[in-house]
């Protein structure tokens, strides 16, 4: 019996943030290791747009398959439909809120619910600030339910120097809760007398 190609489902929805899930996928393509399948909401694609200046078919060319959002009878919308998880980011509190009450009204939370039911991986890149109370008790109801919420939150331990940096290490944080090898996307934390001798060799060597 042929081996299942490993497949990921990505999300974008129309939180700021778009960057995240462009740059997953761009990583995702690079590193070759998952079959991708892409749904963005209209949303989403406005967003993208926005903020990146991206055509939505700039964006659908870097996943392998693309599902319409509309299309509620697409294979991602089935269990059946083996995938090692999803992930959505950015995730507005919109979806959140489908996905944590079951209000699957589209292929996007449509396909987030069957990684719950399906007890598969799911990571929520939560994107808003501040949080109401609707907003925790979203969050609260998804990780119940065996989600990941991951908000993009920069890691200022590791230095970076350009916007570019931060949207990377969250990449590399989502690339690792699917075990995705991944090199240096996401700098990683060496101990903090590793971190303090590295850094005086970098000012030795700038004297």
């Amino acid at each position: 019996m042929a081996e299942r190609k490993k497949r990921i489902v990505v999300g974008i929805s129309g939180a700021s943030g778009a960057v995240i899930g462009v740059r997953l996928l761009a990583a995702l393509r690079r590193l070759g290791t998952h079959e991708t399948h892409l749904i963005v909401s209209a949303s989403g694609a406005v967003t993208a747009a926005q903020e990146l200046d991206l055509a939505r078919g700039d964006i659908d060319a870097l996943a392998d398959v693309v599902h319409n959002v509309r299309d509620i009878g697409a294979a991602v919308a089935s269990g059946s439909f083996l995938s090692d998880g999803m992930v959505i980011a950015p995730c507005s509190m919109k979806t959140l809120a489908g996905v944590a009450n079951g209000f699957a009204d589209n292929l996007l939370t449509r396909a987030a619910d069957v990684m719950l039911k399906e007890r598969r991986r799911l990571v929520l890149v939560a994107r808003e600030t501040p949080l109401n109370l609707a907003h925790l008790r979203n969050m609260t109801l998804a990780t119940e339910m065996g989600a990941i919420v991951m908000p993009p939150v920069p890691a200022f331990y590791a230095h970076p120097q350009t916007i570019d940096d931060i949207v990377d290490h969250t990449v590399g944080r989502v690339l690792d809760l699917f075990g995705i090898e991944h090199g240096e996307i996401a700098r990683r934390w060496s101990g903090l007398g590793d971190e303090f001798a590295s850094r005086g060799e970098r000012k030795g060597a700038s004297a």
